[in-house]
């Protein structure tokens, strides 16, 4: 009875803030519309040749934005780290490899998305093959994925340093995450693999809560875990691999968005991730348009700018840790 009563008042909160959630939500959406050429229009009123670009670049931020936050969030309890990322599983270093390759190479039939997102998916299920092999717990997964992509950041490496200027700008313009890109790439089917990998997270979201209790009790709570951490995994390189897809490689928000709802809201695991998906997605638009707005006219890549925010967060992360 006591917590039915305490139930009450919070659903009678819940929806004033729900709301103001999709007002301020909305709002800043409607100002990140009107931001370009050095100058605020109405979003209304712009030009119709200017709005075909400007629109996909925002959505293809909110999209982006919110399957790193969701994959970091995911990775951090499979992990029980919070310095983990969605790159720890070899979907960025896989994506890059997959970018220079045709870019090096001259695939022209293999569009720079699709080798972004094949080459992802592709060293994602190697480090998964791997681990079932070795058979390694959490900690193995942890090594493999790690030593997979240092593997592959080498090959990136080696093919840059032996290719002419051209290619080593195109892909350095697309290593440093630019969302300049955004409408001469389709969205669809990046955002069609990002709701499926989304879903399967959230399905997940009780197992990763228990996985957080070590694997000998989810065992004994029912959980079958080796295979709910292959659906997390691949799931998670769902997301991450349409989401570098689009925008070429962005590092941190998957480590701070869920590190920030963590420590202010707390919560299970579903409630951090939907919370995460919704914030960081908004975090993401707000620096690109900040970065393409403070530098006018020069596209300031969102990664870098993502980066100089993330390494201080890094350490101060490092820093907390090793206080508790």
């Amino acid at each position: 009875m006591r917590s039915l009563v305490k139930s009450v008042p919070y659903g009678r909160l819940a929806a004033p803030q729900a709301l103001l959630w999709l007002l301020g939500s909305a709002l800043l959406i409607w100002l990140c519309l009107g931001v370009g050429l050095g100058e605020w229009q109405r979003p209304d009123q712009i030009d119709p040749m200017i709005w075909d670009l400007r629109w996909p670049r925002v959505l293809v931020a909110l999209l982006v934005g919110m399957s790193l936050a969701v994959a970091g969030a995911a990775m951090q309890a499979l992990f029980a780290n919070p310095l983990a990322d969605p790159s720890l599983i070899g979907t960025s270093s896989g994506a890059a490899l997959g970018v220079v390759i045709v870019l090096a190479f001259g695939l022209g039939g293999l569009g720079v998305s699709l080798a972004a997102f094949l080459g992802a998916m592709a060293v994602c299920l190697l480090v998964l093959s791997v681990h079932h092999l070795l058979g390694s717990g959490r900690l193995g997964l942890l090594i493999i994925g790690f030593a997979i992509s240092s593997f592959c950041l080498a090959i990136v490496s080696l093919i840059l340093f032996v290719s002419d200027d051209m290619v080593l700008r195109s892909a350095t313009n697309w290593l440093a995450g630019n969302l300049g890109a955004a409408g001469y790439t389709p969205i669809h089917y990046a955002a069609a693999i990002m709701v499926v990998g989304l879903l399967l997270l959230i399905a997940k979201a009780r197992d990763l809560d228990v996985l957080l209790l070590g694997d000998e009790t989810a065992r004994s709570m029912g959980i079958h875990v080796q295979r709910s951490r292959l659906l997390i995994v691949v799931a998670t390189a769902m997301l991450t691999g349409a989401a570098v897809s689009l925008s070429g490689v962005i590092g941190f928000i998957g480590m701070m968005v869920p590190n920030v709802i963590a420590t202010v809201w707390g919560g299970t695991r579903a409630s951090i991730m939907w919370r995460s998906a919704g914030i960081g997605a908004l975090f993401l638009l707000l620096v690109d348009t900040v970065a393409r707005h403070i530098v006018y006219p020069i596209d300031l890549p969102v990664g870098i700018v993502i980066s100089l925010l993330g390494a201080p967060f890094f350490l101060w992360l490092f820093v907390k840790g090793m206080r508790t």
